[in-house]
């Protein structure tokens, strides 16, 4: 087995106010007054309170836009080519900025024996892990690979391979970086799934390390992983490249689905290694959008106060994809009493529709 002995995370030092971006959608849509209140009503309803970018335009004057054209249709509209330009100069020294915050004084970085970027909105040969090595001090020799286009279910992914790494090697050091840029892919044409993706997406970084189950002091055993795909959803949840930058589907039956079916997939993760619901402590779900933990609070008849952590951090940052879960469990490891046992439950959704989960414990 293996344990996360750390979570460290970071976000871009642009903080805009979710009312602040709606004003900047309500200009560039430039919609009707009815459409604007529907809208404002929507932001509103997101519990959504701040979210972090890179771009500095969404809460600033026309006039001191950087990274948009200073017009209200956005033309000419940012290419594919600035957007990836933009996350070459800022994704590598915020991924850098969680791994320090992650590594802290646990281990030197040349300790590390594994490395694993994760991310969904960038590409580019040589990508981020080398970008990331030029910055840090890790060996040269380090293992490494990299998960991409998964989305936000990325990082249970990610745990999932860092723990088949430790269990072959148990002196193994992995560390984990998730690092997304969502704000870049702002579509300016007013479809229901470019206003969900402004309504909800926001940038940050988490680094987790992973080490062999024996490494002493505190930490959450990885017990087990489990994956299911809902096939019926496979067009409800897409993330596809464009001239344009990144395009995203999320449908609003994504929540319904989720509602339908989560309790079922939740049973079969806990009967497959006897676990029961009531032998869960902390629930840790992606905070994909309000409605997404609504769907998974319904679907499990469990009390809102036991997804707390998941909304507090949808209030303060958004849904940055990835990081997302690494931030909830980041808190509840603040949180957790480690003379006790805990058992936690997580889950993340992403294209497929899919959806993966891990058991851990302290």
């Amino acid at each position: 087995m293996s344990k996360i002995i750390s979570i460290g995370s970071a976000v871009p030092s642009f903080k805009h106010k979710q009312r602040d971006i709606s004003n900047f959608m309500q200009r560039v849509y430039a919609l009707n007054e009815n459409e604007n209140r529907k809208l404002r009503f929507l932001y509103h309803q997101s519990g959504i309170d701040y979210r972090y970018s890179v771009v500095s335009d969404y809460g600033q004057n026309i006039n001191n836009w950087q990274f948009y054209p200073p017009s209200e249709n956005l033309e000419p509209f940012p290419s594919l080519e600035k957007r990836m330009a933009w996350y070459n100069t800022y994704a590598p020294q915020l991924s850098v900025d969680a791994i320090q915050k992650c590594i802290g004084d646990k281990i030197s970085s040349s300790q590390i024996s594994h490395f694993i970027t994760v991310s969904c909105t960038g590409m580019s040969a040589p990508g981020l892990d080398l970008q990331v090595m030029e910055l840090m001090p890790f060996s040269k020799n380090i293992f490494r690979t990299s998960i991409n286009f998964m989305g936000c279910y990325a990082a249970i992914h990610a745990l999932k391979i860092a723990n088949a790494i430790c269990i072959a090697d148990p002196a193994a050091k992995v560390l984990i970086v998730c690092t997304e840029l969502c704000t870049l892919h702002f579509q300016q044409a007013s479809t229901m799934d470019n206003i969900a993706s402004s309504l909800l997406f926001s940038d940050g970084s988490a680094a987790a390390l992973i080490t062999g189950d024996s490494y002493a002091g505190e930490g959450i055993h990885l017990k087990h992983f489990y994956a299911e795909v809902l096939p019926k959803g496979k067009k409800d949840m897409a993330w596809e490249l464009s001239s344009s930058g990144f395009l995203m589907t999320l449908s609003n039956y994504i929540p319904d689905l989720i509602e339908e079916d989560f309790k079922t997939l939740t049973t079969n993760a806990l009967s497959q290694f006897n676990l029961s619901f009531d032998s869960i402590s902390h629930w840790c779900i992606h905070p994909g959008g309000k409605r997404i933990l609504e769907a998974v609070g319904k679907s499990l008849q469990i009390e809102k106060e036991k997804l707390e952590p998941c909304y507090s951090v949808l209030k303060d940052y958004g849904n940055m994809s990835s990081p997302t879960i690494l931030f909830v469990l980041e808190r509840m490891m603040h949180d957790l009493d480690f003379r006790k046992k805990n058992t936690i439950f997580s889950a993340a959704f992403g294209p497929g529709l899919t959806i993966e989960t891990f058991i851990a414990e302290t």
